[in-house]
């Protein structure tokens, strides 16, 4: 939800012109990593709850991805983002984790 948040602050600033492409491309990709934890997490099954969190990475990746074409389209500067994609950075290593142990069986 933090990341959400941030993005969200950031995504912002962008131009107008930017709000149904850009803006909503991102906005709509990071709403989607919270989202699927929880519906992950309210599947009857580990197996379920592995492959939302699969798709919440994704998302993720998704997010990191846009955040860095707005860098090059001088949306967002490299030090605006910084944070940002480090919270990234550790969401990813946590969804990871969280994958790994929902798929252990021992």
């Amino acid at each position: 939800m933090d990341l959400s948040v941030e993005v969200y602050r950031l995504s912002a600033s962008f131009p107008r012109d930017e709000k149904f492409r850009l803006t909503a491309q991102v906005t709509r990709a990071v709403t989607s990593v919270p989202a699927n934890i929880a519906e992950g997490n309210a599947r009857g099954t580990r197996k379920d709850y592995a492959h939302y969190i699969s798709v919440a990475r994704g998302s993720l990746a998704e997010t990191e991805t846009f955040l860095l074409l707005a860098i090059r389209l001088g949306y967002l500067t490299s030090s605006q983002t910084a944070p940002v994609l480090a919270l990234a950075t550790e969401i990813g290593k946590m969804l990871t984790s969280l994958r790994a142990r929902l798929l252990d069986t021992t």
